[in-house]
């Protein structure tokens, strides 16, 4: 056993008493910086109103419990609208863009393939030279997508380092395997789908998340090229009502409220959306966790 311990490098031994409870210390004081404000958040947007108003603004301390604020976020408002409108823009734009960056890095995995490595190198210019705000709002005006919901989509498309690491993915699988499809008669296309992707269901879910996560959390797309309020994602209604601590203008933030029933407090509304906004990434990310490794890190290693 002693001479098992003595060959180890010096990182890989066991950490001593006070280290463990160093690591250990520092550990959970950094859960507890990232779960407290989510602890006050959730719990100020499920207290009732008295509450709330005891409180001064946001509740530490449970003092019942009310879903008045998500009833009014869910009564045919602009956030029910903005919800509706941020998940059919991820999952239209998500599936946009894994098809067009999985054709791409398909297309520019095969070494032999037409307009090879203009087409890369193009590729790679962009993490050098970005088209910039104005060249792109001109291009989007200029081909009439102001205030449609494909501004949102296509200008965000295809992410070149997301390319790029599916790219490598594709050209460190086995080519013996595609090589023989070919002897037997298999198109480029069959390949692709039922050999390639079969293989490749890591980095396909990664490079997914990675889309769904960014069209859902983008706003700043929308703020350019959205005129029309009422076509606003759910993050810019956030933005516009949390930051401004009021309602929008020409709209209720709040659905039609049952009658009779009182309104939830402006604070607990915002937290409300704050959770809103939060749910979806929270329990995708999990899911798609576990292909960490083999999806995104193998493929931008070994590229």
């Amino acid at each position: 056993m002693s001479t098992l311990f003595a060959d180890r490098p010096v990182w890989a031994e066991r950490p001593s008493l006070p280290a463990r409870a160093a690591k250990n210390t520092t550990l959970a004081a950094i859960a507890v910086v990232i779960i407290f404000p989510l602890y006050i958040v959730i719990l100020t947007s499920l207290s009732p109103a008295s509450a709330v108003n005891s409180a001064g603004g946001l509740v530490l301390v449970p003092q019942g419990i009310s879903f008045q604020a998500y009833a009014d976020l869910f009564s045919g408002g602009v956030v029910t609208r903005a919800v509706l409108v941020s998940l059919g823009v991820t999952a239209v734009g998500t599936a946009v863009s894994l098809a067009a960056t999985i054709l791409a890095a398909y297309g520019l995995s095969q070494t032999g393939s037409l307009w090879h490595r203009p087409l890369l190198f193009a590729v790679l210019l962009t993490f050098l030279f970005a088209p910039g705000m104005i060249p792109l709002y001109l291009l989007v005006s200029n081909v009439g997508l102001i205030d449609s919901y494909w501004s949102l989509i296509l200008p965000t498309a295809v992410n070149a380092f997301n390319l790029v690491v599916m790219r490598a993915f594709f050209m460190n699988l086995p080519g013996e395997i595609s090589d023989s499809a070919r002897v037997d008669g298999a198109s480029e296309w069959t390949i692709l789908t039922r050999l390639v992707l079969p293989m490749s269901k890591g980095v396909t879910a990664v490079i997914g998340l990675f889309y769904a996560v960014g069209y859902w959390n983008a706003f700043f797309n929308a703020i350019l090229y959205m005129n029309d309020n009422s076509k606003w994602p759910l993050q810019l209604i956030l933005r516009q009502y949390v930051q401004q601590g009021q309602q929008l203008s020409s709209n209720s933030v709040v659905g039609n409220a049952v009658q009779g029933t009182a309104s939830a407090p402006n604070l607990a509304i915002q937290m409300a959306i704050v959770v809103v906004a939060l749910v979806p990434v929270t329990f995708i990310y999990p899911l798609v966790q576990k292909h960490f490794t083999k999806g995104v890190i193998i493929g931008a290693v070994k590229g």
